[in-house]
């Protein structure tokens, strides 16, 4: 009780440090992946490779770290969250290291498809979420929002990796990725990161008074037996609703925001700007998706569906921005898709994550909001090796970024179908 104590006397609710600890997480470990727009122009220029081959790392990076995250999520749900992370960090640093050693195809296949996203996914998101819905009930939204600005400023981090790689090389800039991790990440969840309130002898922001300890008990809705609040991954998959969200997440960030992360520095390029300016394109997008989440608490009183419409919309017409340039003759064109998509992201992220805590309930949230990552990482694997395909066979982007047209608005609908807005209320466990 002795650390309660001292901690009750801080001027502000700890979950808020869980919050800076998730957007610092956040910022490091999706930097690097997200970093691999900026590789992927020196690695094709000294290999050779087809942008399909080549750009299949990062697909793979993401279906692994997919399928991976329920794993982790429920790992850290049963056993002990620090450890996992822990063991997350390592297999990260010892993974990026080895990239800088990768003389083959495959090398990077192992390394940055395989291996990476697997350190990455016991560290990242499918933790860290579940950390931030486990420290609030009332305000989700906004905490999950914040939590998430590290995914935006992780496009930002791209700034830092390209000037780098202008620098050093491609090769001892992975050196200098491990070495931020092992160096700022690791210390900082050692020492700030706790799963659950209850791991701090606390309770969760909005809570009732009487919460159980190491439980943490949300209010049922009107209308709903408060026994029925307890799911569990098997019980959620048995539901639509589940892979409806699933779903959405492929489609609108798996497939269509993948295969525009990984091809629009190249894109960029093409039509003949700088690498240097492609990469403050895609650092503008990332503070503009700091802005979007920034806003996620919109979905506390607009509601998710609508919330997510509005960021369909937008994420629409950034696209539209996109498939008109045709040279270098209006950057502003870069300039409004990166700030239109960067915000829809934004929007989007926070919004989704909410939906599913709002629908599924209790202390297994964990593996399912791991099961979101997998609809992320399904699509993932197909967005940027097909965005690269298409390219190869065809000599244009154009027909890839108008499939991420469709992607948006089915994605839109699976929302409407899936209704977090009533379906806590009505959903029973099966």
């Amino acid at each position: 009780m002795k650390g309660v104590n001292r901690f009750r006397r801080l001027p502000f609710f700890y979950g808020w440090v869980i919050v800076g600890t998730a957007v610092m997480g956040m910022t490091i470990l999706y930097g690097g992946r997200n970093s691999f727009a900026v590789f992927f122009l020196p690695i094709l220029d000294e290999f050779g490779w087809s942008r399909a081959s080549t750009a299949l790392m990062f697909s793979l990076n993401l279906f692994i770290y997919g399928f991976v995250a329920p794993i982790t999520g429920s790992l850290a749900d049963r056993w002990k969250p620090r450890a996992v992370m822990t063991a997350g960090i390592i297999i990260l640093s010892l993974s990026t290291v080895g990239c800088a050693f990768a003389h083959e195809l495959w090398h990077f296949y192992l390394l940055f498809g395989v291996l990476m996203p697997i350190g990455q996914a016991s560290c990242g998101w499918p933790i860290l979420g579940p950390t931030v819905v486990n420290w609030f009930v009332r305000r989700r939204g906004r905490a999950i929002g914040l939590g998430q600005i590290g995914g935006g400023l992780s496009f930002t981090f791209v700034l830092f990796t390209e000037f780098v790689i202008s620098k050093v090389g491609w090769r001892y800039t992975f050196f200098i990725i491990a070495g931020i991790l092992i160096v700022v990440l690791l210390p900082l969840y050692l020492f700030f990161m706790y799963y659950r309130p209850e791991d701090k002898g606390m309770k969760a922001y909005g809570s009732a008074e009487t919460a159980v300890a190491n439980h943490l008990v949300i209010e049922p809705s009107k209308g709903t037996n408060p026994l029925s609040n307890e799911w569990t991954l098997r019980s959620a998959m048995k539901t639509y609703q589940l892979w409806l969200l699933v779903i959405s997440y492929f489609l609108f960030w798996g497939l269509a925001g993948y295969l525009i992360q990984a091809h629009q520095v190249k894109f960029a390029v093409d039509m003949g700007y700088s690498s240097a300016f492609a990469a403050s394109i895609f650092a503008l997008f990332g503070i503009c998706t700091v802005a979007g989440l920034l806003s996620a608490s919109l979905s506390d009183w607009l509601g998710r569906e609508k919330t997510i419409t509005l960021s369909t919309i937008i994420a629409f017409g950034s696209v539209l921005a996109l498939l008109s340039v045709r040279d270098n003759s209006q950057p502003w064109l870069l300039y409004l898709y990166a700030t239109c998509f960067g915000y829809a992201n934004g929007l989007y992220w926070p919004t989704i994550h909410a939906s599913a805590a709002d629908i599924f309930r209790g202390r297994n949230f964990g593996a399912i909001a791991g099961l979101l990552v997998t609809g992320v990482g399904t699509g993932g694997i197909i967005g940027p090796w097909l965005g690269g395909y298409i390219y190869d066979i065809s000599g244009s982007y154009f027909s890839a970024f108008s499939l991420c047209l469709v992607c948006f608005v089915l994605a839109c609908i699976a929302i409407w179908i899936a209704a977090p807005r009533d379906a806590a209320k009505r959903l029973r466990l099966p």
